[in-house]
């Protein structure tokens, strides 16, 4: 109880510290945008890490979320010396962080819009990944002849990082859009049909047994045993590949997209604004976080014994 209280103390004297260093970094720099938008910034910071103080108590994990603030804190009070009031960080490289919470309020429509662009080809690739992963998986993993002659290829296929391929596919497919999707079906495919047969092969026996004397067909038998139990392992590692797609799609962008989120990274660094490539890069840790939370509630909905 004691050292609860004292992280959560600490917390907010670093808040404190941190909103003390952003008033006299406004009156002392006129490179330093006004700090209104990074106030609007920490207070919508400080809002979600009281309701997950709040709501951990009841699990009590409470210490982490007042680890997790004390490190952001520190973090931003670092950055903020370093950048607005020692000047030890170059000028351009590094922007103070008054200016890309700033960014923020400027560039909200072109980001939200970015951001859709990206989340609508994630959906498409990962989607399409993942269903003709699960379904040519139940299949090859059934059929022993099929499984000999896919494993070896898939177990060759799945550590290669999809974005290896861009330049090729990014040269051979019709438009960009159609190679970062396709970047993200091959992020997605290999690693799932790895695993789909892996789980097909080591499903007990004696369930398969059972199985037979009902006289299933192997159209049945995929379908009404085989999925069901493949599922809630493909459903387990689904945060990491939803990440890694989102990643890969990001990486793919940077190469020469006319939208989305690394199109936005890539288009402001080439015109010297590091401010908004710095803005980006923080857009994009934020969908990320999000998509994580979403993809936990849905793990949550969908494996019954999580």
């Amino acid at each position: 109880m004691k050292n609860r209280n004292i992280a959560f103390a600490a917390a907010h004297v670093l808040l404190a510290a941190l909103l003390a260093i952003v008033v006299f970094a406004a009156k002392q720099r006129p490179t330093v945008r006004a700090g209104g938008s990074m106030l609007v910034g920490l207070a919508l910071i400080e809002l979600l890490f009281l309701a997950k103080y709040f709501s951990a108590r009841k699990k009590r994990r409470e210490n982490s979320s007042c680890d997790i603030m004390i490190f952001v804190w520190l973090l931003l009070i670092a950055w903020e010396l370093c950048t607005s009031v020692f000047n030890i960080a170059h000028p351009v490289l590094v922007p103070c962080p008054e200016n890309v919470f700033d960014t923020f309020r400027e560039q909200w429509r072109e980001m939200l819009l970015n951001v859709a662009y990206s989340m609508e080809l994630l959906t498409i690739g990962f989607v399409t990944g993942m269903v003709l992963a699960v379904l040519l998986g139940l299949i090859a993993g059934w059929f022993p002849r099929l499984r000999g002659f896919a494993y070896p290829i898939a177990n060759v296929m799945a550590p290669i990082p999809a974005v290896v391929f861009s330049p090729y596919l990014v040269a051979l497919m019709p438009s960009f859009r159609s190679a970062s999707a396709l970047v993200i079906i091959l992020c997605v495919f290999w690693p799932t049909f790895l695993t789909t047969i892996n789980r097909v092969e080591s499903m007990d026996p004696r369930i398969l047994d059972s199985a037979r004397m009902l006289n299933l067909r192997s159209s049945d038998m995929i379908w009404r045993v085989l999925l069901p139990y493949v599922i809630p392992g493909i459903l387990s590692g689904l945060k990491v590949s939803v990440t890694t797609s989102l990643l890969m799609l990001n990486f793919a962008e940077l190469m020469g997209a006319a939208h989305g989120m690394g199109y936005y990274i890539q288009n402001s660094i080439t015109y010297a604004n590091y401010t908004h490539a710095v803005a980006g890069i923080v857009c994009i840790a934020i969908v990320v976080t999000v998509l994580n939370k979403l993809v936990t509630a849905f793990q949550r909905k969908a494996i019954v014994w999580r």
